[in-house]
């Protein structure tokens, strides 16, 4: 089991039984005793003639039973896990407002602030190369832009809200990435979610990778198109799924596709794996398919000058049809973009809910792309951006080296600024992150619906920020943790061979 750490990726297939059962027995337990109290309390409610009117019955429920049922009795437990609330900048050190649940019935499902704040390194932020920050030239720019043009255009991209700044963004991108045009939106999941749905519609086939990020999800769903999907990152799985989907057609007529659009990720922001992007482009070129690629996490990230995972395999931007991106992470701004031809770019401008319908990107949010692109490019004169990559790189190996070699089990690319750490039971979920908020770090836990049940995971984020004194500080603890809650193994443990 250990060695399949090393290879990047593990499957549920491939855990061993005991573990599945000492997995699934947790979850099964709670589940038991939710639903016999569930049971009870409903019954105690119709004795008391407090239950659902009839009137009410006849009605469909305004939300999925099951839902309310998972978040109230399964979530609600651990629910201080997830959505802590933060002050002050996102860099390598964050404050974290410190709550507590423990004044609350389970059925307020209500967690108190206790008005600690604490400092915490941070390991969760997607900020890679380290620019949120509350000093320097980005911030100083951002500020000037903001007493110029003011906190948002109050318009859509088509109406009111084009400012030269949002003109010199894209302009610049194009140069970065070596693209005719493109397109900048003020929102990261709408840069998917809505062009998708312009780019392909009835008599379409999208062929998307099965860990696809919901924002591609929901942007295929609602493109009318025909959806197919592939083994995550599998290039032969991929070639056989558009084969079969080229003899077949079109379902019930059989006849040809009118285009097929195959979408990847360059990062899988929950399994830290690199997309194989030659072998991707290969099948893409002799099958006649265009390439959707979404860079979120590794644009910025990959490459020798950031430029993302087209250079970091050495391929031609131009191989690529579509270039997807957003600046939350790498920029440490917000929004997306598309960059791609100019007849694509002038369809989306128009067409594009997020184009038409949608408030522009806020000019000062812009500005902070344009002055972090800049340093990124070596436009601001001096090699600030390069040194930013390289301590990028530096941190990346050096983190997840160590843990490796601890006995952690690491998933991913070697080269991937996300380090998924596999905890498996959901057990020890919770007590690997409130251990670590104790020793005032701060961690991202990953876990059902969001990964499969079996294969909960902490996820590191690595960033430029980051000093070699930080992370050491932080193996130390998250080797103390490992050793308490079982998480390091040998590689010959009997358990896993």
């Amino acid at each position: 089991f250990f060695s399949l750490s090393i290879m990047g990726r593990i499957n549920v297939e491939q855990l061993p039984f005991f573990t599945k059962i000492t997995t699934y027995v947790p979850y099964f337990i709670a589940l038991v005793f939710s639903y016999c109290r569930v049971s009870v309390t409903n019954l105690i409610n119709t004795l008391k003639g407090n239950s659902v009117s009839t009137e009410t019955k006849e009605y469909g429920p305004l939300v999925k039973s099951f839902n309310c049922f998972f978040e109230k009795w399964m979530f609600s437990r651990i629910m201080d896990l997830f959505a802590r609330p933060i002050t002050g900048v996102p860099g390598a050190y964050i404050d974290v407002l410190i709550q507590t649940g423990e004044d609350n019935s389970i059925n307020t499902r209500k967690l108190t602030r206790t008005g600690e704040v604490r400092k915490c390194l941070n390991l969760g932020s997607y900020n890679y190369l380290g620019f949120a920050e509350n000093t320097g030239r980005c911030v100083d720019d951002v500020d000037n832009t903001m007493r110029t043009l003011g906190n948002s255009t109050c318009s859509t991209r088509l109406e009111m809200g084009t400012t030269v700044v949002h003109r010199e963004l894209e302009s610049l991108m194009c140069e970065f990435l070596g693209k005719e045009d493109c397109i900048s939106f003020g929102m990261g999941y709408a840069t998917n979610s809505t062009t998708i749905p312009v780019i392909c519609g009835r008599g379409d086939l999208i062929i998307s990778d099965m860990l696809n990020h919901a924002s591609i999800v929901v942007g295929c769903r609602s493109s009318g198109a025909s959806i197919k999907v592939f083994k995550h990152n599998d290039p032969k799985h991929l070639e056989q799924v558009v084969r079969k989907a080229i003899i077949e057609g079109q379902p019930r007529t059989n006849r040809p596709w009118k285009k097929i659009l195959i979408v990847v990720e360059g990062i899988y922001s929950m399994e830290g794996e690199i997309l194989c992007l030659p072998e991707v482009v290969e099948i893409k070129k002799r099958y006649n398919c265009y390439l959707y690629v979404d860079e979120a996490h590794s644009i910025g990230a990959l490459g020798k000058t950031g430029r993302g995972v087209c250079e970091y395999w050495g391929v031609d931007t131009k191989e690529v049809d579509i270039l997807m991106g957003t600046f939350t992470k790498s920029f440490s701004a917000a929004g997306g973009y598309i960059a791609s031809s100019k007849d694509v770019i002038d369809t989306l401008r128009m067409n594009s809910f997020a184009s038409a319908s949608d408030i522009s990107m806020p000019p000062p949010v812009a500005q902070q792309v344009i002055s972090s692109l800049k340093i990124i490019m070596g436009k601001d004169g001096t090699d600030e951006g390069q040194k930013r990559l390289a301590s990028l790189r530096r941190n990346t190996t050096y983190f997840r080296t160590k843990l490796q070699e601890y006995g952690f089990i690491i998933i991913g690319h070697p080269d991937s600024p996300v380090i998924p750490l596999m905890i498996i039971h959901p057990c020890k979920m919770p007590i690997f992150s409130r251990m670590c908020l104790e020793k005032n770090i701060a961690v991202v836990m990953a876990s059902y619906p969001a990964t499969e049940v079996e294969l909960s995971r902490a996820r590191f984020c690595v960033s430029a920020g980051h000093t070699i004194e930080d992370l050491d500080y932080a193996l130390e603890v998250i080797k103390e943790i490992g050793d308490i809650i079982n998480l390091r193994f040998e590689q010959n443990d009997p358990l896993f061979l």
